[in-house]
């Protein structure tokens, strides 16, 4: 049963794309915000900042592509008194600027939000050099800096309503695809905390950004075929992590699956394990296994990578297996 506390509001039908709910806030807050100044790196439809670019054209600046120019000019606009924003895909925003974001952005503790885009598998067809799979490891070392990952559109839009109201860097990392939602408006997001969507006693398992889907799917097929009760957590805050939250749960289950689209080298798994290093419980983690990705549909390379529900049905079961 999903956990009414959330108000959530689970739709499978009616999907949406999480950089739609970037574009959304970013535009309900240029109104609130005159001192909101948004910069892209050469992407203005992909990253969803065109119609605040036509609306708002004095807060918006075309940097071109220059992603490292973009870090360091945010940082200056930043340190004037503006809330700044940079866009672009994750793979060069943190990925090729991660010098300017380290020192301009996150050692000068700037008021900058970097918004990663087209994150994970999802990008699909962009093959390889556009798949950001370590995007999160890159930042999570970071001092200073915030990571969001939100699960779908409408948590995308509390995340950057969040960040704008948060003084200091932020980073939210995004993606492509149109995915179902969970959430709804009036779901809360709270800052640093995870989010119960489910109770359970038999095992925990931990997901972080869309791949959340599958997730629930396997877990559905557990439950109703294993009569296996899992409590499942949803994590939009990667750092600061909410690790009472983890262990409460861990306390009950004693076990717990972390599943996450990125590598499992310093990502999502690393954060809950680095979490749990004073507690005394078995974890499996579900990710990517160091490699990169490659071009075609997001769903056949969920399941080539490992990530599908029937890949992570599969997994969950066999670690099950061995802890009995």
């Amino acid at each position: 049963m999903l956990n009414p506390a959330l108000n959530l509001n689970l739709d499978l039908i009616n999907k949406k794309s999480i950089r739609d709910g970037a574009g959304f806030s970013l535009l309900k807050n240029g109104e609130e915000y005159p001192n909101l100044i948004v910069l892209c790196a050469d992407l203005r439809e992909s990253t969803r900042v065109e119609e605040f670019a036509k609306k708002f054209p004095k807060q918006f600046i075309e940097i071109g592509v220059a992603e490292q120019n973009m870090a360091g000019v945010a940082a200056g606009l930043a340190s004037c008194g503006n809330i700044t924003v940079i866009n672009s895909f994750a793979v060069f925003s943190p990925g090729r600027n991660w010098d300017q974001v380290r020192v301009s952005i996150c050692y000068s503790n700037s008021n900058v939000k970097i918004i990663g885009h087209h994150a994970g598998l999802l990008t699909g067809q962009d093959g390889a050099t556009h798949q950001a799979l370590e995007d999160i490891a890159i930042t999570r070392v970071l001092p200073n800096l915030i990571i969001i990952n939100p699960v779908d559109y409408e948590q995308m839009v509390k995340a950057v309503d969040l960040a704008i109201n948060y003084e200091g860097p932020v980073y939210i990392r995004s993606y492509r695809e149109k995915l179902p939602q969970i959430t709804a408006a009036n779901t809360p997001l709270e800052f640093g905390k995870a989010q119960l969507i489910t109770e359970g006693i038999d095992l925990t398992v931990i997901v972080s950004g869309p791949i959340f889907f599958e997730a629930l799917n396997a877990v559905s097929e557990i439950e109703n075929e294993k009569g296996i009760s899992i409590e499942l957590i949803n994590l939009p805050f990667i750092k600061p992590i909410d690790k009472e939250a983890l262990v409460r749960s861990l306390s009950k289950t004693k076990k717990g699956v972390v599943i996450e689209e990125h590598q499992i080298h310093g990502g999502v798994g690393s954060a809950v394990l680095e979490a749990l290093a004073e507690e005394n419980y078995p974890v499996k983690l579900i990710g990517i296994s160091d490699t990169f990705g490659e071009s075609g549909d997001p769903k056949d390379l969920y399941e080539k990578y490992g990530i599908s529900s029937k890949q992570i049905t599969k997994k969950i079961l066999q670690f099950l297996e061995r802890q009995k």
